[in-house]
């Protein structure tokens, strides 16, 4: 993903370079925006709270030795402050719309001069709610200034005295490791702050945050029941990655997600029947529930699956789709199972006989 949008953000960079296609350029840049806050907002509306402040990779060099919720702080009080106080000249989301007190955080900064262990705590004291709120409401905000420049304001160079307000803003600590941004954005024209942190910045710390969830993910699933309450192998699943499965509080599964409440009807069924999956219901055979409702992809692949392991146990079924899995990937393995209940389940004998 970050390898794409890398790309994209090259494109850009070219098109901003020349008057002619100066509007596509921030047409594309837009949407390359949309783009990656849709990756924060599946973290914030997919992960338990807890995972907001954990951290990993602490103690590594590189932007994914910090948190989730310390990210997108970072990434949005860099733009907030860049966007407003700098090339709108007015006052910041994070002022106008009380942003510090929703949120509940103690520093009103980009965070800069915090350092292990006060991360952790910074993060777990903040309300991620409201801090996805005021990402988006920045992200929108800097999004019309972008849609209003013209070409003729990307040459536009900062002076003493913008460094001035900066300083006063006191939204960059005087920390060593904090103060030099305000002459590194001072030193850029309108063109090397769009460049920079309206997209390159994004692209390094939410690349960061997707290693961050993927890491606590696999955490998550260690030791885990590798079958689904739908009786899917997690093992192999396209979601595999990122996923913890529907066994953990990671449960980001695509078929969940689509839900109000984030739960699978199938897991829900599971729980409330004290069953460890679909293949303990007398009533599977006939069950329309959740993934397994015709029209869904995967829904005979699925219940061939669960009856494959009513009939020979889990052990049985992981070696199979281990073996399966080294020939076909998940989207073959859908159609290849899903030719029919019958035809599905010979399938997975043939296999287990071998």
């Amino acid at each position: 993903m970050g390898k794409e949008w890398s790309e994209k953000q090259k494109k850009v960079q070219i098109l901003l370079g020349k008057e002619a296609t100066y509007k596509e350029a921030i047409k594309q840049l837009l949407e390359l925006r949309e783009e990656m806050f849709e990756q924060i907002s599946q973290i914030v509306n997919g992960y338990p709270a807890r995972a907001f402040y954990q951290m990993p990779f602490a103690n590594v060099k590189g932007y994914h030795s910090k948190t989730l919720a310390y990210s997108i702080w970072h990434i949005f009080r860099i733009e907030d402050i860049v966007a407003h106080i700098l090339i709108a000249g007015d006052d910041q989301i994070f002022v106008k719309g009380e942003y510090q007190k929703k949120i509940g955080s103690l520093i009103i900064t980009t965070g800069n001069e915090l350092q292990g262990q006060e991360i952790a705590d910074f993060s777990q004291k903040l309300d991620i709610g409201a801090l996805y709120e005021y990402a988006k409401e920045v992200m929108l905000s800097t999004n019309s200034i972008l849609s209003q420049l013209e070409y003729s304001q990307m040459k536009k160079k900062y002076s003493d005295e913008d460094k001035k307000r900066l300083v006063e803003s006191g939204c960059v600590s005087s920390a060593e490791n904090a103060v030099w941004l305000i002459d590194y954005w001072c030193d850029k024209d309108i063109n090397g702050l769009i460049k920079m942190p309206f997209s390159r910045h994004w692209i390094m710390h939410i690349e960061a945050m997707q290693r961050i969830k993927n890491k606590l993910c696999k955490m998550a699933r260690k030791g885990v029941d590798p079958a689904a309450y739908c009786d899917h192998s997690c093992n192999h699943c396209f979601l595999g990655e990122w996923c913890g499965s529907c066994r953990t509080e990671y449960n980001v599964c695509s078929f969940a997600t689509i839900f109000e409440d984030k739960r699978c009807p199938n897991a829900v069924c599971c729980i409330e029947k004290s069953i460890d999956g679909c293949y303990e219901c007398s009533e599977l055979e006939n069950c329309t529930k959740g993934f397994y409702a015709p029209e869904n992809n995967g829904a005979i692949e699925a219940k061939v699956q669960a009856m494959f392991i009513r009939k020979y146990g889990k052990e049985a079924f992981i070696e199979v789709e281990d073996k399966l899995h080294e020939r076909f990937d998940f989207y073959k393995m859908q159609e290849i199972l899903g030719q029919g209940i019958h035809e599905g389940l010979k399938i997975l004998e043939n296999e287990l006989s071998k």
